[in-house]
């Protein structure tokens, strides 16, 4: 047992752990990429559901419904095998990032349609009364409120699609768990490279989580987070100095002249 520990640790792991870091870049690489189009193409499904007119909103629920209810492999295999039929081509790499970017964007519009939702309708209100019009209302108001609400649950999903991107492997993208199946396949060490691949996904979850709570931190407002104390603190000698007052005008003696 001491001799295959060693064995493990000093042999398998040194020869096997570059290979997988080499797919684990490729995992993160379909990841960003897909989290950033699948970001951008929620929001904006998000925004038609809740402003656009009726024929926009209508393509947006078809898209999120028909979305959600097909299986992400499923979607990755029409776009991958279905699509060169109708002459459009794409490498695996970028097959990967389309059909993750179009199944996270279907979840993420109901992310931000909720957030949107949550800011008070008086902020939008009174945005409109200072003469903004409904994109400078959404760009300025509402929609960075909706962020700082959303980031939370935009993490959780990023966590998460970095161990979705395991499904690209189905198209041959060279990502981290078919580096991992290659493996096995050369070396015959199933549960040894899983072991491998598991700890390398556990830290890359790791990684992202806390860069998910440092961007929740920065977006979150002053008065919700740490910094409100230190405003506090700041402002404590100019909040005492308006509770006590003006000082008091020193009184002049009055002079009465005499008769």
């Amino acid at each position: 047992m001491g001799f295959r520990m060693y064995e493990y640790f000093f042999h398998f792991v040194p020869t096997y752990l570059p290979r997988l870091l080499a797919g684990a870049v490729t995992t993160l690489e379909v990841s960003v990429l897909s989290m950033i189009i699948g970001t951008l193409l929620g929001l904006l499904t998000a925004i038609a559901r809740l402003a656009a007119p009726w024929p926009l909103r209508l393509i947006a629920r078809v898209y999120v419904d028909l979305c959600r209810g097909t299986p992400l492999v499923v979607l990755l295999l029409l776009i991958y095998f279905a699509l060169p039929g109708f002459g459009i081509r794409l490498p695996a790499f970028w097959a990967g990032v389309l059909g993750l970017s179009i199944n996270l964007g279907a979840y993420l519009s109901e992310v931000f349609r909720s957030a949107i939702l949550a800011v008070v309708q008086d902020q939008h209100d009174a945005a409109l009364s200072l003469g903004l019009n409904g994109v400078l209302t959404y760009r300025l108001v509402v929609l960075p409120q909706a962020l700082a609400i959303a980031t939370p649950t935009l993490g959780g999903y990023f966590i998460s699609l970095l161990k979705d991107c395991a499904l690209v492997s189905f198209i041959s993208v060279e990502e981290l768990l078919r580096a991992g199946t290659e493996i096995i396949a050369d070396t015959f060490r199933t549960m040894d490279v899983y072991l491998l691949v598991g700890f390398v996904y556990v830290m890359m979850s790791y990684v992202a989580a806390f860069a998910v709570k440092w961007a929740e931190d920065s977006l979150r407002p002053a008065y919700l987070s740490g910094k409100m104390a230190d405003m506090t603190k700041m402002t404590a000698p100019l909040q005492q100095s308006l509770a006590s007052g003006p000082e008091p005008k020193p009184r002049q003696a009055v002079v009465t002249p005499g008769p």
